[in-house]
Protein backbone atom coordinates (compact mmCIF):
# COMPACT_ATOMS: atom_id res chain seq x y z
CA UNK A 1 0.00 0.00 0.00
CA UNK A 2 1.39 3.24 -0.80
CA UNK A 3 -0.11 7.06 -0.30
CA UNK A 4 -1.21 8.67 -4.01
CA UNK A 5 0.61 12.11 -4.92
CA UNK A 6 -1.30 15.06 -5.88
CA UNK A 7 -0.77 13.78 -9.88
CA UNK A 8 -1.48 10.64 -9.08
CA UNK A 9 -4.90 10.75 -7.37
CA UNK A 10 -5.98 13.40 -10.16
CA UNK A 11 -5.25 10.71 -12.74
CA UNK A 12 -6.75 8.18 -10.93
CA UNK A 13 -10.30 10.33 -9.78
CA UNK A 14 -10.32 11.61 -13.51
CA UNK A 15 -9.76 7.85 -15.09
CA UNK A 16 -12.20 6.84 -17.25
CA UNK A 17 -15.48 6.38 -16.08
CA UNK A 18 -15.38 5.71 -12.40
CA UNK A 19 -18.15 7.47 -10.86
CA UNK A 20 -17.99 9.16 -7.20
CA UNK A 21 -20.07 7.73 -4.02
CA UNK A 22 -21.47 11.13 -2.72
CA UNK A 23 -21.59 11.59 0.83
CA UNK A 24 -24.29 14.61 2.22
CA UNK A 25 -26.14 14.78 5.67
CA UNK A 26 -29.61 15.04 5.66
CA UNK A 27 -31.71 17.39 7.79
CA UNK A 28 -32.24 14.72 10.64
CA UNK A 29 -28.68 14.18 10.85
CA UNK A 30 -28.74 11.09 8.54
CA UNK A 31 -26.24 10.31 5.79
CA UNK A 32 -26.66 9.72 1.95
CA UNK A 33 -24.80 8.05 -0.19
CA UNK A 34 -25.29 8.20 -3.89
CA UNK A 35 -23.03 7.49 -7.19
CA UNK A 36 -22.18 10.60 -9.56
CA UNK A 37 -20.64 11.77 -12.23
CA UNK A 38 -18.17 13.96 -12.32
CA UNK A 39 -14.82 16.08 -13.35
CA UNK A 40 -11.93 17.17 -11.07
CA UNK A 41 -11.14 20.75 -11.94
CA UNK A 42 -7.82 22.11 -11.85
CA UNK A 43 -7.96 25.40 -14.02
CA UNK A 44 -8.45 28.22 -11.29
CA UNK A 45 -5.59 27.12 -9.02
CA UNK A 46 -7.67 25.21 -6.69
CA UNK A 47 -8.61 21.74 -6.93
CA UNK A 48 -12.39 21.38 -7.02
CA UNK A 49 -14.92 18.44 -8.06
CA UNK A 50 -17.69 19.66 -10.09
CA UNK A 51 -21.50 18.00 -10.69
CA UNK A 52 -24.91 18.14 -11.09
CA UNK A 53 -27.75 17.50 -9.41
CA UNK A 54 -31.45 18.45 -8.95
CA UNK A 55 -32.15 21.61 -7.01
CA UNK A 56 -34.93 19.63 -5.03
CA UNK A 57 -32.94 16.42 -4.87
CA UNK A 58 -31.39 14.57 -1.40
CA UNK A 59 -28.33 16.07 -2.54
CA UNK A 60 -29.78 19.55 -3.56
CA UNK A 61 -31.27 20.04 -0.35
CA UNK A 62 -28.67 18.48 1.92
CA UNK A 63 -26.08 20.96 -0.19
CA UNK A 64 -28.20 24.23 0.18
CA UNK A 65 -28.37 23.53 4.16
CA UNK A 66 -24.97 22.30 5.05
CA UNK A 67 -22.33 22.76 1.48
CA UNK A 68 -20.22 20.26 3.26
CA UNK A 69 -19.74 16.70 1.66
CA UNK A 70 -17.85 13.93 0.63
CA UNK A 71 -16.79 12.08 -2.23
CA UNK A 72 -15.00 8.36 -2.46
CA UNK A 73 -13.85 7.25 -5.69
CA UNK A 74 -12.34 3.41 -5.74
CA UNK A 75 -10.77 0.82 -8.17
CA UNK A 76 -12.51 -2.18 -7.43
CA UNK A 77 -10.00 -4.88 -9.29
CA UNK A 78 -6.82 -6.02 -7.31
CA UNK A 79 -4.21 -4.00 -6.30
CA UNK A 80 -7.62 -1.81 -5.40
CA UNK A 81 -7.26 1.76 -4.70
CA UNK A 82 -9.12 4.66 -3.47
CA UNK A 83 -9.25 8.69 -3.21
CA UNK A 84 -11.65 10.15 -0.59
CA UNK A 85 -12.33 14.10 -0.75
CA UNK A 86 -13.44 16.31 1.66
CA UNK A 87 -15.20 19.02 0.29
CA UNK A 88 -17.47 22.29 0.17
CA UNK A 89 -19.54 22.97 -1.97
CA UNK A 90 -21.33 26.34 -3.71
CA UNK A 91 -24.39 25.77 -5.97
CA UNK A 92 -24.66 27.75 -9.04
CA UNK A 93 -27.78 27.88 -11.29
CA UNK A 94 -26.41 29.89 -14.42
CA UNK A 95 -27.61 27.74 -17.23
CA UNK A 96 -24.34 28.90 -19.33
CA UNK A 97 -21.81 27.67 -16.36
CA UNK A 98 -23.84 24.75 -16.10
CA UNK A 99 -23.76 23.92 -19.76
CA UNK A 100 -20.00 24.45 -20.27
CA UNK A 101 -19.38 22.12 -17.54
CA UNK A 102 -22.49 19.93 -18.21
CA UNK A 103 -21.04 19.02 -21.43
CA UNK A 104 -17.46 18.39 -20.21
CA UNK A 105 -19.31 15.40 -17.42
CA UNK A 106 -21.62 14.18 -20.51
CA UNK A 107 -18.21 13.53 -22.73
CA UNK A 108 -16.37 12.17 -19.49
CA UNK A 109 -19.17 9.76 -19.06
CA UNK A 110 -21.01 9.12 -22.97
CA UNK A 111 -18.01 9.90 -25.09
CA UNK A 112 -17.46 13.34 -27.08
CA UNK A 113 -20.35 12.45 -29.33
CA UNK A 114 -22.81 12.42 -27.01
CA UNK A 115 -21.58 15.07 -24.59
CA UNK A 116 -23.91 18.09 -26.50
CA UNK A 117 -26.78 15.62 -25.70
CA UNK A 118 -25.75 15.00 -22.02
CA UNK A 119 -24.81 18.85 -21.74
CA UNK A 120 -28.19 20.61 -22.96
CA UNK A 121 -30.15 17.78 -20.89
CA UNK A 122 -28.95 19.02 -17.49
CA UNK A 123 -28.41 22.47 -18.38
CA UNK A 124 -32.06 22.95 -17.56
CA UNK A 125 -33.92 25.51 -14.99
CA UNK A 126 -33.96 22.90 -11.70
CA UNK A 127 -30.64 21.98 -11.57
CA UNK A 128 -27.61 22.89 -9.86
CA UNK A 129 -24.49 22.97 -10.95
CA UNK A 130 -22.11 22.34 -8.02
CA UNK A 131 -18.62 23.45 -7.89
CA UNK A 132 -16.81 21.90 -4.70
CA UNK A 133 -13.84 23.28 -3.45
CA UNK A 134 -11.88 20.72 -2.12
CA UNK A 135 -10.43 20.62 1.18
CA UNK A 136 -8.84 17.12 2.03
CA UNK A 137 -7.66 14.36 0.40
CA UNK A 138 -6.77 11.25 1.55
CA UNK A 139 -5.43 8.73 -1.65
CA UNK A 140 -3.83 4.99 -1.46
CA UNK A 141 -3.01 2.79 -4.32
CA UNK A 142 -1.70 -1.40 -3.87
CA UNK A 143 -3.61 -1.84 -1.03
CA UNK A 144 -3.72 -5.52 -1.91
CA UNK A 145 0.10 -5.05 -2.52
Amino acid sequence: MHALNRDEWLEFASAGTRTGKLGVTRADGSSHVTPIWFVVNTDDGADELIFNTGAESVKGRALRRDPRLSLCVDDQEPPFAFVQFTAEATLHEDLDEMLHWSTRIGARYMGEDRADEFGKRNAVPGELLVRARVTKVIAYGGLAD
